[in-house]
């Protein structure tokens, strides 16, 4: 069937890309492309948790990103700003703006019934934008196979979309049904928060893809300097958290009035 020809094709892939891989990294790069994944799998595991029990915590955990990404940098990149920056803070402020936007933009989609898979699909989707962009703004030219793979994704994303607006559709039907009332206008209102949801993802993407080009520029000018933008990206939006702080503040009294986490304490007490 169509299902295990898919199935068989994915193994094939899977085993010509692992082989590739261990032929050409050494374990240098093993090492560091296991952080990754490790990082970016623990930080979608509580990420999670934490939006399932306040779909609104998006704002409070950005500003603790931001805030602890430009501590260290602080720190441990301008050496408590005696390292003078290379490339100008004009050009940060404009990187910043976009930045900003896109994390802000992100965490409020939550907000609009979108299932954080299809949140992380739209965040890591953004090849077709990037190309769109690159085509029209950098006059790019890319091979016919790159389309084709770009076209695939977006057709992934899509379905994905859709699926979701479907799976919503039938949750409040069901819940509605269940209650005895109106479910028409409920799912319709759902539906609604929805689409409102993937349009301000689609937003972040344009922006982000409009940032990744804005910064290739940078590169192009003055050199890569990753440390510095991602002290500077982190540390000049943090004012602009103050639009937030009525958000910021209740989000800090509920959080810590949530209950305290025992696991370690328990552990030990086994342990004894």
């Amino acid at each position: 069937n169509v299902s295990g020809i898919i199935s068989r094709v994915v193994l094939h892939l899977d085993h010509y890309l692992f082989v590739f891989l261990s032929t050409t990294m050494n374990a240098y790069a093993w090492f560091a492309v296991s952080l990754v994944f490790l990082g970016c799998c623990s930080n979608v595991v509580f990420l999670e948790l934490l939006i399932k029990n306040d779909p609104g915590a998006g704002n409070i955990i950005t500003f603790s990103q931001f805030l602890l990404v430009a501590l260290e940098g602080f720190v441990v990149t301008t050496k408590f700003l005696t390292v003078k920056n290379v490339v100008p803070i004009r050009q940060y402020m404009i990187m910043v703006c976009m930045f900003f936007a896109v994390s802000v933009v992100n965490n409020y989609a939550l907000n609009f019934n979108i299932p954080l898979p299809l949140h992380m699909i739209f965040r890591a989707g953004s090849l077709m934008a990037n190309m769109l962009l690159g085509v029209l703004i950098l006059r790019k030219e890319y091979p016919l196979h790159k389309y084709f793979a770009v076209t695939m994704i977006t057709v992934g994303i899509s379905v994905s979309t859709v699926a979701s607006a479907q799976q919503l559709r039938s949750v409040s039907s069901n819940e509605t049904h269940s209650e005895e009332s109106d479910s028409s206008g409920s799912n319709d209102g759902e539906l609604i928060r929805l689409l409102i949801g993937i349009a301000m993802l689609l937003f972040a993407m344009l922006m982000s893809a409009r940032l990744g080009i804005f910064q290739e520029t940078l590169y192009k000018t003055y050199g890569k300097h990753p440390r510095e933008a991602m002290f500077y990206s982190h540390a000049l939006p943090l004012p602009g958290f103050l639009l937030l702080l009525p958000d910021l503040w209740n989000k800090i009294i509920l959080f810590s009035a949530s209950g305290k986490i025992v696991c370690v304490q328990t552990a030990v007490c086994d342990a004894c």
